[in-house]
């Protein structure tokens, strides 16, 4: 990680843990927003106006956060407004790298070899992990935003006025069950899996499984609606469904949720197939390196063999 603008250690999956053993993530340290006119959004400070080509998203395809914001920008049309670049699947002991592998492509913007040098050109003395998504401003060569929660928000609504779309991902008479939804799902499931994989005590993981299971059956017992509130897709299915994709190619090994597989929920298999038929949704999916990725961490894999692909895991994107 980064301590006052230098790496200082070795890449760790486990960023911080409590005094039982239950993994801590890190809070996203770049809050500021894109809006239409550049006003100040929710947090941080204006000057971020919604402008074409002005702003690059740096994600990588293993990780479940920045896929959300993939996912936001193709189905809001953003492709074209907002490039993005593809970090290497394999962490390296300094974190995320650029290019090397199939996929991953190098920076275009200043040729850094790690995501971390992207961090210290935005903050000189920045301490922390370099994490993705990252969404930077090419006019200021300052860093946006780099938590995923706040990029599919501003995804969803600045551009709307250059780029209309047929979707709204939060609907204002939503905007209660959907904020809801996201607090029932989060901790649980979405950040559940990573306190399986990652507890350091029998007590966390334990605790961390069940969570992640209860919410499982919530939510096949909930999806009666092609979606999670009706006919209309939101954030909420977006933030699911990431975490589903990866479930049985990744976490039900790797991270020990294995008490059963999504393959084992009929309706929320039908529900994540149904979100990846959507138009350029498989895009946002790259099974090569969301397997290559997560299996590539030594802590948890040390001799870095990267199993099959559950084969019907593999059927879904092949077909």
């Amino acid at each position: 990680m980064l301590v006052d603008g230098k790496w200082t250690k070795d890449w760790n999956p486990v960023q911080k843990a409590d005094k039982d053993g239950r993994f801590v993530r890190q809070v996203s340290g770049f809050r500021n927003w894109i809006t239409p006119d550049g006003a100040p959004g929710r947090t941080g400070t204006g000057g971020f106006k919604a402008e074409p080509n002005r702003y690059r998203l740096y994600v990588a395809f293993i990780c479940p956060w920045a896929s959300r914001a993939l996912m936001a920008r193709k189905l809001k049309g953003l492709e074209e407004m907002i490039p993005v670049t593809i970090v290497n699947p394999t962490l390296t002991d300094e974190g995320w790298s650029f290019g090397g592998y199939p996929g991953a492509e190098t920076d275009p913007l200043f040729g850094a070899d790690f995501l971390h040098q992207i961090y210290t050109r935005a903050d000189g003395g920045y301490t922390g992990r370099a994490t993705v998504p990252v969404l930077w401003d090419t006019h200021q060569n300052v860093m946006v935003n780099n938590e995923s929660a706040d990029i599919l928000r501003m995804f969803d609504t600045a551009f709307e006025h250059l780029v209309p779309s047929d979707y709204r991902l939060y609907p204002e008479d939503l905007a209660p069950q959907i904020d809801a939804l996201n607090t029932a799902t989060y901790e649980p499931f979405n950040n559940g899996v990573y306190k399986a994989g990652f507890a350091s005590s029998q007590q966390a993981y334990d605790e961390a499984v069940e969570t992640v299971f209860d919410t499982l059956d919530m939510l096949e017992q909930r999806l009666t609606a092609p979606y999670l509130l009706g006919d209309q897709l939101t954030e909420a299915d977006i933030r699911v469904f990431v975490t589903l994709i990866r479930f049985d190619a990744a976490y039900h090994g790797l991270f020990k949720t294995n008490w059963k597989q999504i393959k084992d929920y009929p309706r929320l298999s039908a529900y994540m197939e149904r979100i990846l038929g959507l138009p350029g949704i498989q895009e946002t999916v790259n099974l090569d390196h969301i397997t290559k990725g997560y299996y590539s961490i030594k802590a948890l894999n040390p001799n870095g063999i990267v199993p099959a692909l559950p084969r019907h895991v593999a059927g879904l994107i092949a077909g």
